[in-house]
């Protein structure tokens, strides 16, 4: 079901569509429904930077994390109809079986990516250790935020939304294996800018796109973002990498 903003315009590549709509908005109710939960994360990240120059530790901003995963998630929430590709997961095993093999790849490429002039400057990361021991309650927190609700938030931003979008203003018409080359480019590159390690976060945002065009469902995309992020909460715990946190 297409919002009424949206079916007012004409699908992509019929000779209607060629004519502007003067009433159409520049972004429909679905476009922000899709980028508030991703404007809502990076919020939080500038406010952590802020409130980090004003004095406040690293340690005691840990509990940020908690609120800007909890904002996200009730936006996810409010907003789940508008989500029309994710009401039924309709993956083959097969295309499930790749999706997360993708995700695996991309952690090793993460985690190798590290050369100085494949990222922009540094980061401590988040270190939920407590007088130097690991306070398992923020792992366990940590890892369910980045594994179930930052896959979500993200893909239904960078490719559900603007891979889309770039290609055609009345985005949620256009079928995903018909995305073009700028239109593929274009999210993938701010996708890894998006990250401190840009080489591997453009790597990644390939991986993804590719997996949402060939498999034309957001859940691939999604379930390997899922897998990766999991996994990297695991490696990091275990060899105490929390710079990729």
């Amino acid at each position: 079901m297409m919002d009424d903003d949206e079916s007012r315009t004409a699908r992509p590549g019929s000779s209607a569509s060629a004519a502007p709509v003067a009433d159409a908005p520049f972004l429909t109710r679905a476009a922000w429904a899709r980028i508030l939960p991703f404007g809502t994360y990076i919020l939080f990240i500038v406010i952590g930077d802020l409130l980090e120059r004003m004095g406040m530790s690293r340690a005691d901003l840990r509990w940020l994390y908690l609120v800007q995963a909890g904002a996200v998630l009730a936006l996810l929430a409010v907003f789940w109809r508008k989500y029309d590709e994710l009401h039924r997961f309709g993956l083959r095993l097969s295309h499930t079986l790749v999706a997360m093999v993708v995700g695996v790849i991309v952690l090793v490429l993460w985690v190798n990516l590290t050369v100085p002039w494949m990222t922009l400057g540094s980061t401590p990361g988040y270190d939920p250790r407590t007088g130097g021991e690991i306070d398992w309650l923020l792992v366990t927190l940590r890892i369910a935020g980045a594994a179930l609700v930052v896959p979500v938030m993200e893909e239904l931003f960078w490719r559900s939304f603007l891979m889309r979008w770039v290609e055609h203003a009345n985005f949620r018409l256009v079928d995903p294996a018909r995305i073009g080359f700028k239109a593929f480019v274009i999210p993938c590159v701010l996708f890894g800018f998006e990250h401190t390690l840009w080489l591997a976060g453009i790597v990644a945002g390939v991986a993804y796109g590719v997996l949402y065009m060939r498999h034309r469902n957001l859940w691939s995309p999604i379930l390997a973002h899922a897998v990766t992020n999991g996994l990297l909460g695991v490696w990091v715990v275990y060899t105490g990498g929390w710079q990729f946190w």
